[in-house]
């Protein structure tokens, strides 16, 4: 098992953190690499990540125990589709609640389905502590964290004392300002495919896009490596 097939969550407890950005990256990503994938949006405030690409994500909710079992078992669902979940802030702990009840992770490996959760860091309290009950409550869970370089140098090794020297740390690349407008304006794909076509970008920005994105890439690769190997660990450790 990888990244080829797993259910991948994207989460923070705190709000515009570049969260969602990253999950549009994420299914992109496995749309660039001829997979097939399906995204769900976890975020009841705007709804964007099913707004920028409404062919591959669809909405979802967990307010209830019908809603709770059409979304779980979604996600570990044997049919060779990769998932991303966009997790918003709001369903933050009902979500890993939930997962950690039905045994979220141990499921999917069952199911030969690799689970992976990028986590976005943040020096606040409640990202601390979440970071903290993930590692404990979820060891069969790729916990990986994410540091959105938008927001200066990566000083959360002091804010998160779980975070090791030797941790591996998913970087978002910073976009420039200039470069933004033509990614936030719904709906989006960053499909290359779709890039090669673009007639309303300019060469140069067009250009600088493709050189961001595959910055971007190279750490989804790196992290389809990592994804691998933590998979391969939980399967030793589980009950047979």
């Amino acid at each position: 098992m990888s990244f080829r097939q797993s259910v991948t969550i994207v989460a923070s407890p705190r709000k515009r953190v570049g969260k969602t950005l990253l999950a549009r990256l994420l299914v992109d990503f496995h749309l660039h690499e001829n997979r097939a994938v399906a995204g769900f949006d976890l975020d009841a405030g705007d709804r964007s990540f099913a707004r920028f690409l409404p062919g591959h994500v669809s909405t979802a909710a967990i307010g209830d125990i019908q809603e709770q079992m059409a979304l779980f078992d979604r996600l570990v669902a044997a049919d060779d589709v990769s998932k991303v979940v966009d997790l918003g802030a709001k369903s933050f702990d009902q979500f890993f609640e939930v997962a950690y009840r039905i045994g979220l992770a141990e499921e999917a490996l069952h199911r030969s389905i690799a689970p992976a959760l990028l986590f976005v860091l943040s020096p606040e309290p409640a990202a601390v502590e979440g970071y903290r009950m993930l590692r404990e409550r979820f060891p069969n869970l790729a916990l990986t964290p994410v540091h959105n370089e938008l927001f200066g140098s990566l000083h959360q090794r002091e804010a998160h004392p779980l975070l090791g020297a030797g941790t591996p740390v998913l970087r978002l690349p910073v976009l420039a300002p200039a470069l933004r407008r033509y990614i936030e304006v719904p709906p989006f794909s960053f499909a290359e495919a779709w890039l090669a076509d673009a007639s309303d970008i300019p060469p140069a920005a067009h250009l600088e896009l493709q050189r961001w994105l595959r910055r971007v890439y190279l750490e989804f690769r790196e992290l389809d490596l990592r994804v691998l190997l933590a998979d391969l660990s939980a399967s030793i450790r589980l009950p047979r």
